[in-house]
């Protein structure tokens, strides 16, 4: 694990010490929806977007100090850390790395002030982990830029002014930025995942979208998209680790109270060496997530493709593991709807998913091994 500096140690204990103070006695009653009011408490002390320049309200710090934020808190309530996670790492990062200055001075503000969200549309109908097959697009019509086309599984739209809209250009996969209040942006369809959480799909038919809210295109544009996406595997990876954490402290106390054959369970061997399993798969999953920020801060703050990859996928297939061994520890009393162990059950299985496959995750992995080999021992 990498060592924090004190200033990152209290970062951590602050955080902690407000989730622990404030957020626990409802941490599993959001029921999916988005815990707006501990959001807001975080950003009036200063810990919401702390990766983002003071200019746009944030806190001018790293990307590994918000990840840090998104572990403290997560530990104690997951759905705040996941709110946490799309507010730092998801599309609002994408428009402060590559958005136009009005972009980022628009929508920038009020979303690390907890007051509104962007949420992001990759996939489409006929187009998941294939983005090629992406059918949106924008065309030119004199000096209008019109978007077509539609999104699903879009996530926090009902508590979002805005979206990311990934899309075809003339010249290439770009990005824009699109509200859903603009004429020819209609929702579709609400429905909620296994999880609970709701995502929606929407169209976009003649939506003319401002120059400014162009937010990656040309030649580099997706280059520069696939560069902001690695930030959101490394904030999905960093979600899992905070799922993994949580569900590992419930089994642990778990283990301590529950008593059978005239003991605690946690003095059976059985159940040691789950904890020991679970709790040396999520070390070492964090220290995968926390190497890949800390570089990428020495590399522009965007991290490596492998990196990135690798991260995700270590911490998506170690979620599922340790939240089911933990499952497993609480036996019967884990299995009922409402417990948290089984809430966190199915967050974890999503983690295998959002933010691209672990088959994907392996493609883009496999890929960097064919072209540069085995990374560096440094």
């Amino acid at each position: 694990m990498l060592s924090l500096s004190p200033e990152q140690e209290l970062l951590v204990s602050s955080v902690a010490d407000i989730a622990e103070r404030e957020f626990a006695d409802r941490a599993f009653e959001w029921d999916g929806e988005p815990p707006w009011e501990n959001a807001q408490l975080l950003a009036d002390r200063g810990f919401l977007g702390v990766n983002f320049a003071e200019e746009y309200g944030g806190g001018g710090m790293t990307e590994l100090d918000a990840i840090l934020t998104i572990e403290a808190v997560g530990r104690v309530c997951p759905d705040t850390a996941e709110f946490l996670y799309n507010q730092q790492l998801v599309a609002p990062r994408a428009i402060e790395l590559f958005g136009t200055e009005d972009a980022k001075e628009r929508y920038l503000p009020p979303v690390l002030a907890a007051e509104d969200s962007i949420a992001i549309g990759i996939s489409e109908p006929e187009a998941g982990s294939d983005v090629g097959a992406m059918g949106t697009r924008i065309e030119e019509d004199g000096d209008d830029l019109v978007l077509n086309g539609e999104k699903t599984w879009v996530s926090n739209v009902e508590h979002s002014s805005a979206a990311l809209v990934w899309t075809r250009f003339p010249d290439g996969l770009g990005s824009v930025v699109v509200e859903f209040d603009w004429d020819g942006v209609e929702i579709v369809q609400h429905y909620a995942n296994m999880a609970g959480h709701h995502q929606t799909h929407f169209v976009m038919e003649d939506v003319v979208v401002p120059e400014e809210n162009v937010v990656t295109s040309g030649p580099e544009g997706f280059k520069n998209q696939l560069r902001a996406l690695n930030w959101e595997r490394v904030g999905s990876a960093t979600l899992a680790n905070a799922l993994a954490s949580c569900a590992l402290e419930k089994a642990l106390e778990y283990a301590e109270q529950r008593t059978q054959f005239d003991q605690s369970i946690g003095e059976f061997q059985g159940i040691e060496w789950k904890l020991a399993d679970a709790v040396t798969e999520l070390e070492a999953s964090r220290a995968l997530t926390h190497r890949t920020a800390a570089r990428a801060h020495e590399q522009g703050r965007i991290p490596a493709r492998l990196d990135a990859s690798m991260a995700k996928l270590r911490a998506s297939e170690m979620v599922e593991h340790v939240v089911s061994e933990a499952l497993q520890i609480h036996g019967a009393n884990g299995y009922q709807q409402g417990h948290p162990l089984e809430y966190l059950y199915r967050l974890a299985r999503g983690r295998r998913l959002a933010a691209g496959t672990d088959e994907i995750q392996k493609n883009q992995i496999a890929a960097v091994l064919k072209r540069d080999g085995l990374p560096n021992l440094a």
